[in-house]
Parts: C-alpha cells; sequence; structure tokens
C-alpha cells in the first residue's frame, strides 16, 4: 500500500536543505549523468574530517539515525529517491539532534557523480527491494551495474553489509558479489539466532522478525 503523500511535503523538503542534498541529474539516462561532477566535499558537508558510511535505501530512518547515535566519531549519508519518507527520516535526525547524518535524494545509480572515488568505509544494502521478476533485474541493488559503482566509491578493502528477508535475493546476491571479486563473510541464515553483535533492527527488520521470519545477512569485502 503505498503512503499518502505528507503534508506540505515540497515547503518541509525545500526547508531541509540543513540536512538534504537533493540529486539533480534524475532525469538524465545514468550513463551520462556519471559524467556530470557534483561530487560532494564530505568534509564541508559534516563539518569535520570523520570517516564517511553510505546507506543505500534508507527508508525512514531507523538505521541511520540509529548508527549516527550510537557512532558520534562517524558519518553516515542516508540516500533515498522517495521523498515522502525521507522527511520523515530528516525529522527523526532533527528531533534527535544529530550532527553526522545527512541525507541525499535521488537514484544509486547516479552515485558516482556525488561520491569521491575510494571515500566511503562500508555501505549499508537494509532490505532492498528484491524485485523478483527477472524482467528487473537489474534493478536490484546487487546486480552487477551496481556492484561496479560501489567498487569506485569504497575504499580499498571497503565493506558492504547487506541484509534481507528474502532467501532468493540473497542467494542472487551471493553469486554477484562472488562473480565479481568480493570476499564474502559473517554469512547469517538466521540473523536473529545467531550469535552477530552490535545488529541495528530496522524498520522492515523488526516487521519480518515478529512474523518468525529469518533474517540473512553477509558482508562482501573489496580484495
Amino acid at each position: 500500500m503505498r503512503m499518502k503523500r505528507k503534508k506540505n511535503l515540497d515547503e518541509r523538503i525545500n526547508a531541509s536543505g540543513d540536512y538534504l542534498t537533493i540529486m539533480k541529474n534524475d532525469s538524465l539516462d545514468f550513463n551520462d549523468a556519471v559524467n556530470e561532477n557534483h561530487v560532494i566535499d564530505f568534509k564541508k558537508l559534516f563539518g569535520n574530517d570523520n570517516m564517511v558510511y553510505l546507506e543505500i535505501g534508507s527508508g525512514k530512518g531507523q538505521f541511520g539515525c540509529t548508527f549516527a547515535k550510537q557512532n558520534p566519531d562517524k558519518n553516515i549519508l542516508c540516500v533515498e529517491k522517495n521523498r515522502n519518507v525521507m522527511i520523515l527520516a530528516i525529522d527523526m535526525a532533527r528531533a534527535m539532534g544529530l550532527k553526522n547524518i545527512r541525507f541525499m535524494c535521488g537514484a544509486a545509480e547516479y552515485l558516482p557523480s556525488y561520491v569521491e572515488k575510494e571515500s566511503i568505509e562500508e555501505i549499508y544494502l537494509n532490505f532492498s527491494c528484491p524485485f523478483p521478476k527477472h524482467k528487473h533485474i537489474a534493478h536490484r541493488l546487487t546486480n552487477p551495474r551496481f556492484l561496479n559503482i560501489y567498487k569506485q566509491i569504497l575504499k580499498p578493502y571497503g565493506v558492504i553489509c547487506q541484509k534481507t528477508d528474502n532467501m532468493h535475493f540473497f542467494e542472487y546476491s551471493i553469486e554477484q558479489f562472488s562473480q565479481c571479486g568480493f570476499k564474502l563473510s559473517n554469512i547469517s541464515l538466521d540473523l536473529h539466532n545467531s550469535d552477530f553483535e552490535g545488529n541495528i533492527v530496522t524498520e522492515y527488520e523488526y516487521k519480518f522478525s515478529s512474523q518468525g521470519l529469518p533474517i540473512y545477512r553477509l558482508e562482501a569485502r573489496l580484495n
């Protein structure tokens, strides 16, 4: 069910410049858009030299805001293309008084024109849409076209952390990570019944685990 459009959404988005960057090339084919230079100065954006972490598909902001609160010495950039959802995340960050989180509105295809090469410590893919139909396979965030983008912006030996409730998507992701030269570790087929520590539960994760569904998790590291 689609979320009802938030009241005064445009005005609220326009008033969120302290937290929000809006991608300017969503109307372009991403192959052309990546040639545009809108690279963000992270030191200027966050006001410090701390390491930068990236969440793609940040939803209502539960993960990003919790990460920022738990790690005041780290910065996190949260990417979400749904403005109606993103405004809730921004409201949460502002209510919590967080200084080390920023949001970017746009699609992951355009990240290379905004994020400097080898500048990201870790990437988080939390409950990305699995796009189960084969004709939509290129939209999966672990499709090789996205993995090649992550390779560009991750620091050497950078890590991608993926969580999902979808077994078939998880199996697909394992195959793609392996074929694209990532080394897999900390693979869990039932995260909440494992000995993994430090997990931040997202909105979807709480929903799915409450239904008794297993949560799948992996880490993919650049060799």
